[in-house]
């Protein structure tokens, strides 16, 4: 990190915007880092010292203005786009996986750069990195935790400051934790439009949370990296290492059905003693009662706690080659949008060079 404050630089307005929004964007789906993104378009620096500088209440007009701009969009792109990421991760797993495993190793470079130079800390520092997340995916895929506003308030807070991690993807938190599918879903302007309340219980806690996660994380992190960087971005670049071995692409669901949020809700519904029509009007014409009979037979006793955590279970699957050399194409693809957009990080941002 640059001993030189973040504000002594004027305010680009477009960039502050394109940041906000590629960092929005990143951090709607699994395996993209928020933090890279910002980082690619040479905000880093800056957002890292206005978060810290606001949450001390070292208030100024230039760091009110970046953080509104960077906020502005940020929200843009949840509110426009959070429907969208959230039926391609359900509905292409495998494709989207692929693309996001490329997109997170194109972070490597930039982050290995920041660990030099090299030495036994560093080293223990990246393994352990690597050693958090991947316990994270085996300890925790596939569970639910319950949904109540204290757990929302820490998802919350552990997933906004993931947000802000280079090579660190907030959803794939969510992703873990179980929560992605309600805390995105809960995003978008459908789910909003739909039921504004049910969303509002959903997001209030999160927001909370999330103002928290990013205050303390930043004021840590800038810390940290200006005191010890290399060891500090080491463990930066073992956690983003350690997201490619939880977003292994060949991997689908165990339950095909439960998996889509409104078969497993009108299966929720109709065991519950929810009229037919009340269930259709709810989720759609497609569940006629034929179906719905056959649903409440299949998943008659499970408990909505148990039909969630069977929805999110997967398994993995043996790929044909046709999937190999498809998913290797995105990967490959991944990687170069993410490193083209890490070669304009290098020639505007401060944090480049001192991390």
């Amino acid at each position: 990190m640059s001993d030189r404050s973040p504000t002594d630089e004027p305010i680009s307005v477009s960039r502050s915007l394109a940041g906000g929004f590629l960092m929005g964007l990143a951090n709607l789906v699994p395996g993209i880092s928020g933090g890279t993104m910002i980082l690619a378009v040479g905000l880093y620096d800056r957002f890292i010292g206005a978060v810290a500088d606001v949450t001390r209440f070292r208030f100024s007009r230039a760091n009110i203005v970046f953080l509104g701009l960077v906020g502005i969009s940020v929200a843009a792109a949840f509110l426009g786009l959070a429907g969208i990421a959230v039926s391609l991760v359900s509905e292409q797993r495998w494709i989207m996986y692929s693309l996001f495993v490329g997109l997170t190793l194109g972070g490597v470079p930039e982050l290995a750069k920041l660990c030099r130079p090299i030495s036994v800390t560093v080293a223990v520092a990246v393994l352990t990195g690597v050693g958090v997340l991947v316990a994270l995916g085996t300890r925790f895929s596939g569970m639910q935790l319950p949904e109540t506003m204290p757990v929302l308030v820490v998802v919350g807070a552990v997933a906004a400051s993931t947000m802000i991690l280079p090579g660190v993807s907030g959803s794939t938190v969510l992703l873990i934790l179980g929560m992605y599918e309600l805390v995105i879903g809960s995003v978008s302007l459908s789910a909003v439009r739909e039921d504004p309340g049910a969303s509002l219980r959903v997001l209030l806690p999160v927001g909370v949370g999330a103002a928290l996660g990013i205050g303390v994380l930043c004021n840590v992190l800038k810390v940290l990296l200006a005191r010890f960087p290399a060891p500090s971005h080491g463990a930066l670049l073992g956690l983003l290492l350690g997201s490619v071995y939880v977003l292994w692409p060949f991997q689908a669901p165990v339950h095909p059905d439960l998996a889509h949020k409104d078969v497993r809700k009108a299966t929720v519904m109709i065991l519950a003693g929810s009229d037919p029509e009340e269930v259709r009007a709810a989720h759609g014409d497609e569940f006629d009662d034929a179906r719905l009979a056959a649903l409440s037979e299949k998943w008659a006793g499970r408990s909505p706690a148990e039909l969630k955590d069977m929805g999110d279970a997967l398994q993995h699957f043996r790929p044909t080659g046709r999937q190999v050399g498809s998913a290797l194409v995105l990967l490959v693809l991944g990687f170069v949008l993410t490193r083209l957009l890490g070669r304009r990080e290098g020639a505007g941002s401060p944090a480049a060079g001192a991390g």
